[in-house]
């Protein structure tokens, strides 16, 4: 990756803790921490004029986790509403690095770093990110 990158502002995603995604205890499942980042990131891109299923469908590409970190501080709970924000750290010509962090009511309660590849959807290799993706991601530095 190219050296890093940094956005002023991060994007902030908000979503509310349901049943379903809590375990007998009522706290959410920590799996559900991933579902709810990759949600963000989704309405990110979407903010930013580009739509996952576009991309695919006419450009051809996808992004995947290529690595992921998560630290879990603090638990959610069933109806807590939760801000979950993405924030570009590094853009490279084939990846890119995102902080993600989780948080109720102001208090941290997980944070992420999330690398991730544009692959080629037909035989699923590194691929350029499109140029006008490309231009967009840098202009948030």
């Amino acid at each position: 990756m190219s050296s890093p990158h940094r956005s002023s502002e991060p994007y902030r995603f908000s979503l509310r803790v349901y049943y379903e995604d809590t375990d007998a205890g009522g706290v959410v499942y920590y799996a559900n921490y991933l579902k709810f980042m990759e949600r963000a990131r989704t309405e990110w891109l979407s903010s930013l004029g580009f739509e996952l299923t576009t991309l695919e469908r006419v450009q051809g590409i996808a992004f995947v986790v290529h690595r992921l970190e998560i630290d879990y501080k603090l638990p959610a709970r069933l109806g807590d509403r939760l801000d979950v924000t993405v924030t570009l750290l590094e853009l490279g010509r084939a990846r890119l690095l995102v902080q993600q962090e989780i948080s109720c009511s102001g208090r941290a309660l997980t944070h992420g770093r999330v690398a991730l590849a544009c692959v080629d959807r037909a035989n699923w290799r590194p691929e350029r990110i499109p140029r006008d993706l490309h231009a967009r991601l840098e202009s948030l530095t």
